[in-house]
């Protein structure tokens, strides 16, 4: 996801803050009956009504907190099973905000149809700006142009067209579908109709420059934003102008932009600090690099896997690989659970620069612990092993790759490294090794003729048996071809 993506995002949904986790009450509420539901396929109504059959009370204000909560954390359904059941239920009566949050609910959960049927049913009064605004919103999520271009007529139409938001909105349709050219019309015509824009009005505007690689176009509008009084430049901007710089091969303006955006970080949160820190990898500048990752240690007292993430990829992009290895120390010893995208990163970096050894040795060294590592990762070792010819140790970490697979996750075998998997099995593996990854191989992947085939070769070489296995190739209705009477014919000789 690109930093405007990431900023859509922010936008539309406010982030979570790193201090929300530690959060804790003693004191069972409603709230903290719903909360742990994390998988949205849970419903929160027999929650709800087991606690109003139970005679607890039911504060209006804490129902709304919910609601506020799973929409931060992109529970939409379960939202909107709460404000659906607080307004069945009679609790309390709507007024066009509450209307207008459910509008917005049902257009993410069913889609822009069923909102459009919500807002039609609205009585008149509660057809305000705010619920207009809401159906607005829905018909730019799911890139619905002429709805959302006629939609935006009839709240000007109304007198309710008077907010940036709406304006931002369909700039942020423009950008979606990478018409980037239409954005700089939106704000013109927004300011014609005496909308004052927003930083995130400017923010999309410079983004439509710098995504057509227009510097030039860009500059003035950041200078606008600049001399706006009601504008406070904020640190998201300068670090998307950055961006900008960045890929244009400005590198002393993109510095500058990425100061003036350090100068306005939130100091308590990482989010800033992340794109900061990623920007000066990407310029190549290690020793920024590690200045903002003490920094931002320093000011937000308790870093979280997140932050060692990024540190930690932004490193290795630098080829430095002794500074990632110690901030992966510095994880281990936070206290943190484990995650293992952070050795993970590590892994990745060393398999990018061929060091296949090293990359595996942290593999193993992980699994020695008893931690969890993903098959992904064995297999691309296996592929990389495989392409220097090392097809053993390819074997090896496509064996381990099988094992260590969770059932139900998507992840299938490189069949590249399958094929030379099972070429050195049938040519130097014994039976056992054959027979344990023809199991592992069962139900990952449909058996082929080449596997029986390796596992025939090996049997073979060993002195085992074949009729069951040629039994349960036919089973499997492969049918013998010349190439397995050939390997039979291996037993005569």
């Amino acid at each position: 996801m690109n930093m405007l993506s990431k900023t859509l995002t922010y936008y539309q949904n406010a982030f979570f803050s790193r201090f929300y986790y530690t959060y804790r009450t003693k004191k069972v509420t409603l709230y903290s009956k719903i909360s742990p539901l994390g998988d949205p396929k849970i419903s929160v109504v027999p929650e709800l009504d087991n606690w109003l059959d139970s005679g607890q009370k039911i504060r209006f204000a804490e129902l709304q907190r919910i609601i506020r909560d799973l929409r931060r954390r992109n529970r939409f359904t379960q939202a909107l099973e709460v404000s659906e059941w607080m307004n069945n239920k009679g609790l309390c009566i709507f007024s066009h905000s509450e209307h207008a949050v459910q509008l917005d609910l049902i257009g993410r959960v069913r889609g822009y149809a069923s909102a459009e049927i919500y807002f039609n049913s609205l009585r008149d009064k509660d057809k305000t700006d705010k619920t207009y605004g809401a159906l607005l919103n829905c018909y730019v999520r799911q890139r619905q142009t002429d709805k959302s271009i006629a939609h935006l007529q009839k709240m000007k139409e109304l007198g309710f067209a008077f907010s940036p938001l709406t304006y931002n909105n369909i700039m942020c349709l423009y950008t979606y579908l990478d018409q980037h050219e239409k954005v700089p019309h939106v704000l013109k015509e927004m300011k014609e109709n005496s909308v004052s824009p927003d930083n995130f009005s400017y923010r999309i505007c410079i983004n439509s420059y710098g995504a057509r690689s227009d510097i030039e176009g860009m500059q003035p509008i950041l200078n606008e934003m600049e001399r706006q009084p009601h504008i406070v430049m904020d640190w998201n901007t300068y670090a998307v102008v950055a961006n900008f710089y960045i890929k244009a091969n400005l590198a002393d303006k993109a510095i500058e932009a990425l100061r003036k955006s350090e100068e306005r970080l939130c100091k308590k949160d990482g989010t800033g600090y992340h794109h900061l820190i990623t920007l000066y990898a990407t310029l190549g500048i290690k020793s920024e690099v590690l200045r903002l990752w003490n920094l931002e240690k320093s000011d937000c007292k308790r870093s979280i896997n997140r932050d060692f993430i990024n540190v930690v990829e932004s490193l290795m992009k630098l080829d430095a690989f002794e500074d990632a290895e110690n901030i992966m120390k510095e994880w281990e010893s936070s206290g943190n659970c484990y995650d293992f995208r952070i050795p993970n990163a590590i892994i990745i970096g060393y398999s990018r620069k061929g060091l296949y050894a090293k990359a595996e040795a942290l593999l193993r060294d992980l699994m020695e612990k008893g931690k969890a590592t993903d098959p992904k990762s064995w297999g691309t070792l296996a592929a990389g092993y495989l392409d220097r010819g090392e097809v053993m140790k390819a074997f090896n970490c496509m064996n381990t790759a099988l094992s260590v697979r969770v059932k139900g996750k998507r992840w299938s075998p490189n069949p590249v490294v399958i094929t030379g998997a099972l070429s050195w099995l049938g040519d130097e593996g014994s039976a056992e090794d054959a027979e344990a990854v023809f199991t592992s191989l069962k139900g990952v992947i449909p058996m082929t003729r080449e596997i029986y085939h390796a596992l025939l070769k090996a049997y073979i070489r060993g002195g085992k048996e074949v009729h069951q296995l040629l039994e349960q190739m036919r089973t499997d209705k492969i049918d013998e071809d010349d190439e397995t009477k050939k390997i039979l014919a291996m037993r005569k000789k």
